[in-house]
């Protein structure tokens, strides 16, 4: 492919100008661009093409006096039309490559895409579909999308590090997503120590590796029930893993069983003055503290005795004793339920 054919009609032009005087036409200009455009479909670069345009100047250069001013307000004119559509052609590009990453990023992460054909398209975007994957969620105190400076910075401390490792970073739903493959986890917790800086503390949530082109999906909807999980859990940590929260969906497997549990074992508790929430937040302060009353106590800001005044009230109200193995198991489990199911702010 020979560069002369994006310079056709250019040194006829500048003779004409040299010879005339006159200003390129409108219709001139337009096939300028046109041809800029042609040029950077075709993958031409654009200095090698600005400098032909120079060499085919210097060629025509007029040997007239006084043609010199018209020619090179011609040369300006034509090899701005020619850079505008060139530059227009390369916007049009990139916009196109968005909308295919766009399309490709929402197929990958609902699985609707035949696998095998989006396992091709994956490999143009880094990835190995036939490797398994893991996909870490950050969820920050705003939507993102690929827009936002949030992700351009995460984006630039992942290739810092690491360079090309088949990393694919989005946003979707207003959420950042890092998809890595299954075997460099130290990928993924970077991205959530990244993430959660630059979103001034965001809750990012890790889903398990998982084999195959619908690996990711399922990694991906892993993530996001453990950003939920956490959220309703109450949960301090910014960082959350499946792998570390699967008792929790084994134990609301049978939502009714739950239900009747938590009426069941902590009920009573609101018939206390202030409600349930009072005395189900000392459970779940106890239990965390491994049940040692002076920890619970200071993470509650109370008095040790007025602790113990609480779990006291407990064992009245239900009959169980938070500090008796043979109770702590149930009411345990009951408080997990209760946090679950959104009791008692919710009736079961």
């Amino acid at each position: 492919m020979t560069v002369e054919r994006y310079l056709d009609g250019y040194a006829e032009l500048l003779a004409e100008v040299s010879a005339t005087g006159r200003r390129p036409t409108r219709a001139e200009l337009e096939a300028r661009r046109a041809l800029g455009e042609r040029a950077a479909d075709d993958g031409l670069s654009l200095r090698t093409l600005v400098r032909h345009h120079l060499e085919a100047t210097r060629s025509a250069w007029p040997g007239a006096p006084g043609a010199a001013d018209s020619v090179l307000a011609a040369v300006t004119a034509a090899v701005d039309a020619f850079a505008e559509g060139y530059e227009r052609a390369q916007r049009m590009a990139v916009r196109q490559e968005e909308a295919a990453r766009r399309e490709f990023i929402d197929d990958l992460l609902y699985g609707r895409s035949d696998l095998g054909r989006l396992a091709e398209r994956a490999e143009r975007f880094g990835l190995l579909l036939s490797r398994a994957h893991a996909v870490a969620v950050a969820r920050g105190p705003e939507a993102y999308d690929d827009t936002a400076p949030v992700i351009r910075q995460v984006e630039a401390a992942l290739n810092a590090r690491f360079g090309d490792r088949s990393v694919l970073l989005a946003t979707k739903n207003g959420l950042l997503i890092c998809v890595a493959p299954g075997d460099q986890e130290e990928v993924l917790t970077f991205f959530a120590k990244q993430a959660h800086a630059a979103t001034d503390g965001s809750r990012v949530a890790v889903g398990r590796p998982q084999p195959g082109p619908g690996g990711v999906v399922q990694s991906y909807e892993e993530a996001l029930s453990a950003l939920d999980l956490a959220d309703r859990l109450g949960l301090d940590e910014p960082v959350v893993r499946t792998a570390d929260l699967l008792v929790y969906p084994v134990l609301t497997r049978d939502r009714q069983a739950m239900a009747d549990l938590v009426l069941s074992a902590l009920g009573p508790l609101r018939g206390a003055r202030g409600g349930a929430e009072p005395l189900l937040r000392t459970l779940e302060v106890y239990f965390e503290s491994g049940c040692t009353a002076a920890e619970a106590a200071r993470r509650l800001t109370l008095s040790v005795r007025a602790l113990t005044y609480r779990l006291d009230r407990i064992h009245q109200l239900t009959g169980a004793d938070p500090a008796d193995p043979t109770h702590r198991y149930t009411l345990q489990t009951a408080v997990i339920g209760a946090r679950l199911l959104g009791w008692p702010a919710q009736e079961l």
